[in-house]
């Protein structure tokens, strides 16, 4: 005989809050400053990533969203950078022996900007200084000296033709930088019609003086574009001597200032030298006066000369944390920009940008784990730098872009970094499986877990933290009630009665909700009834689609009893995840059976509807069947089960102890009470096993039988295993504590079968079953199937009809 099964007490359908503990937590404070609840798994792998400086104890942080990650993360990163020594500075400076690779500049915190200024005000003075300096009554003078040198030899030369042509009378004449011949008889230079009237004779020896004296000028400024060359060369020499002298001292006290720094002392060497060639392109006195005006001088000299800052800081500051929400390769890596000039792209070591790696550099990096891996080009480079400890900065995507332009490839830089990705379990688990040096470089595992253990050190946090998110963000109070309630939401949300969900992020927004509602009381604190209505509006703004299935059910669209029997008909639950939301609605499920070997046919998996381990529990009923009832016999039997009214895909194994149940109905033809509703899985051997959304299978069903009204008769069975995942609305404990709804807990099929056809299912002894029992008529209709699909059955009825 099975006992029968009593409905669970109220006490077993939600855990019990102390309403005196939560009033004595709000008395008292917790007295140490609480960054964050629990995971102290999570925490303990942080600290051991943090205080491991070798390379390759990178942290990946294995949790879903909204467990506080990143909170937590940033909180321990924050607090350990400032036991870190400040980062060195980086800049970029211009290789004036090859533009094409920048030199990289570390300098202590502070020097980078002190060096940006004091260039800045070097060029300032260049810039000032130049082309004044070339005005100077001591350039002028010594300019003049070359210039009458020059003129000296050249007069001297042109006065000695002159002596030639005056003894063969001949003039010497000079005209715009020219010079010419004239014939002279008399004293007097002739013209030409003078000139042609003289005979011929004369005409003939004029002309013949003329071309030898020609090539006696051509002889004696022979040397003429040599003194040009040294004059010019003279010129040059003093302008570089001009410009030396006006800047040297400028770049001496530079380089006495940065002595101790080599980096910066051969940068102002190479300075030293190039400044000169700068001054005398761009700040000559030479050039016209448009010229000069068609160039920003200045700017010419900033971008030919100053540092390129990358990264700075102020001297004592933390380590840098830096968290980078858009991880392409450029915000990780740096970019150089470009400019287009005539049509072509143009760029320069200042147009150099730092990456998240530079920022972060001497400190951490955090980044979303299935952003990084969305590029492959990305995490490539990102394995790339951690392996070789220098930041990747050649820019594949950026130098197909630009094609035949000028590109940069700037020395690289030193990296010294700790890396912490943010991913799921499965992210993680596929990484591992598929990048074998992903478990060198991220050696540290931080798994967040959904739940944390309750406890009264636990809750005693808890309400700390809510009692400080009150006062700190929203500006109210909450009472002890609503604290109570809030922890009842948590445990809702962990599903367990002595666990908290690890989602406190969920709490503290449910908690700015009924603020709102607060505010619109007019009042300063939040209550239960607050969190009730915040929880209701987010169910309401939410819940159109579960409306609209208990609509569908109440109009008969979609078939439902909740009341009276019905013979292979029976009710599931099922639970929907859409969103952020989750909710509970019954779904019939039927069963036929009938002579055949087709076995056990799952509608859903032949309609490509049911998944995988929905399809694993319809077999495990064959298992069940075969090994509870036919072990003297071959079971044979033809078999179809379908979830009713469903056009969508399943999965899950939570419907097969209702499938069963379903399909023992059809073998023994014992009606099922519709009052009813269950959810369970088995196993072969008849177990009821643990389901998910058992609170919001029950609900749901609850809803229903509410909406057509309460009779005293309904309820739901579950699984007993799940009986420590109970945390029910407050509304249905209400009507189970007033004995108008029934929540059953059984441990077998016997169990369930008994509850549902209120029939005893009859236990095995002596290898028989009670007669009349389910367990009989399953068994006596199982033999007769398999003897009707076996032929014995038509000899018994021939030997009968002989006798």
């Amino acid at each position: 005989m099975t006992n029968k099964i009593a409905p669970l007490p109220i006490e077993a359908l939600a855990p019990t809050i102390s309403l005196a503990h939560v009033e004595s937590c709000m008395r008292n404070p917790y007295p140490e400053a609480l960054t964050f609840i629990g995971q102290q798994r999570a925490q303990s792998a942080l600290d051991f990533s943090l205080g491991m400086d070798l390379p390759g104890y990178n942290t990946f942080v294995m949790g879903e969203a909204a467990l506080g990650r990143f909170t937590m993360v940033k909180d321990k990163l924050e607090a350990h950078s400032k036991t870190k020594p400040t980062p060195n500075e980086w800049l970029y400076v211009n290789n004036y022996d090859d533009h094409r690779k920048p030199i990289a500049l570390f300098m202590q915190p502070g020097q980078s900007k002190e060096l940006a200024d004091d260039m800045d005000e070097f060029l300032d003075e260049v810039a000032d200084t130049f082309p004044a300096a070339f005005d100077n009554p001591g350039y002028q003078r010594k300019k003049k000296s070359i210039d009458k040198e020059f003129d000296n030899k050249y007069d001297a030369a042109i006065t000695a033709v002159a002596e030639l042509a005056a003894k063969k009378s001949v003039a010497l004449i000079e005209e715009s930088n020219q010079v010419a011949f004239a014939p002279v008889i008399d004293g007097k230079q002739l013209d030409d019609a003078e000139f042609a009237a003289l005979d011929e004779k004369v005409q003939e020896h004029f002309f013949d003086a003329i071309d030898k004296l020609e090539d006696d000028l051509i002889e004696a400024l022979i040397e003429l574009p040599r003194w040009k060359r040294e004059s010019s060369e003279k010129l040059r020499n003093l302008k570089k001597q001009t410009v030396e002298t006006a800047t040297k001292p400028l770049l001496k006290k530079l380089e006495l200032k940065y002595a101790s720094h080599i980096g910066v002392i051969r940068y102002l060497k190479d300075v030293r030298i190039e400044i000169v060639d700068a001054v005398l392109e761009w700040l000559d006195d030479s050039g016209s006066e448009e010229n000069k005006d068609e160039f920003d001088h200045r700017g010419m000299l900033n971008d030919f000369f100053a540092p390129n800052i990358l990264v700075e800081y102020k001297d004592g500051e933390a380590a840098p944390v830096v968290y980078e929400p858009n991880p392409t390769f450029g915000n990780i890596f740096g970019k150089v920009e470009y400019a287009t000039s005539q049509g072509n792209l143009i760029t320069s070591y200042r147009s150099i940008q730092p990456g998240a790696l530079h920022k972060a550099n001497g400190g951490y990096l955090i980044m979303d784990a299935d952003k990084v891996l969305a590029n492959s080009q990305v995490w490539d480079g990102l394995k790339l730098s951690l392996k070789t400890h220098q930041i990747k900065n050649d820019l594949p995507y950026q130098d197909s872009s630009v094609g035949s332009s000028f590109t940069l490839r700037p020395q690289l830089i030193p990296l010294d970094v700790k890396i912490i990705l943010l991913g799921s379990r499965d992210l993680y688990y596929a990484i591992s499986d598929y990048d074998e040096e992903f478990a060198e470089l991220f050696r540290v595992l931080a798994d967040f877990d959904y739940y944390l253990p309750s406890s009264d050190k636990l809750q005693y946090q808890f309400i700390t933290k809510v009692l400080e998110y009150c006062d700190k963000t929203l500006n109210c109070g909450i009472t002890a009630c609503g604290l109570a309630r809030l922890l009842k939401f948590s445990y809702r949300q962990a599903e367990h009665h002595t666990k908290l969900s690890a989602r406190f992020a969920d709490v503290l927004e449910l908690v700015a909700e009924a603020s709102f509602y607060a505010k619109q009381d007019n009042v300063t604190e939040v209550t239960a009834e607050h969190i009730d209505e915040a929880i209701a509006g987010k169910q309401y703004r939410t819940g159109q689609l579960s409306e609209n299935m208990l609509s569908d059910i109440k109009e008969g669209h979609t078939l439902i009893e909740t009341d009276g029997e019905a013979i292979a008909k029976i009710n599931g639950l099922t639970v929907l995840h859409i969103g952020d939301t989750a909710f509970g609605t019954p779904a019939r499920i039927t069963a036929t059976v009938y002579a055949g070997s087709d076995g056990v046919i799952d509608v859903e998996r032949e309609a490509d509807l049911g998944k995988s381990i929905h399809s694993k529990g319809v077999m495990l009923l064959t298992g069940y069947l075969g090994n509870k009832y036919a072990q003297n016999f071959s079971l044979t039997l033809s078999a179809n089960i379908a979830i009713e009214q469903s056009y969508g895909y399943i999965d899950g194994d939570s419907a097969s102890l209702a499938e069963l149940c379903g399909l023992i109905s059809a073998i023994t033809q014992l009606p099922i009470n519709q009052s009813l509703a269950l959810t369970g899985s088995i196993n072969q051997h008849g177990e009821v096993q643990a389901i998910g959304g058992v609170n919001e299978k029950i609900e749901g069903f609850f809803k229903l039988c509410k909406m057509r009204g309460l009779t005293g008769q309904q309820g739901v069975i579950i699984p007993q295993s799940n009986r420590v995942n109970l945390v029910l609305d407050d509304e249905v404990l209400q009507e189970v504590e007033r004995g108008r709804f029934h929540i059953y807990a059984v441990s077998n099929v016997d169990e369930a079968l008994s509850l549902l056809m209120n029939h005893d299912a009859g236990e095995l002894v002596d290898g028989e079953y009670p007669e009349g029992s389910i367990n009989a008529l399953t068994l006596a209709r199982l033999k007769q199937i398999a003897d009707v699909v076996s032929g014995d059955n038509e000899k018994e009825e021939t030997e009968q009809d002989k006798e």
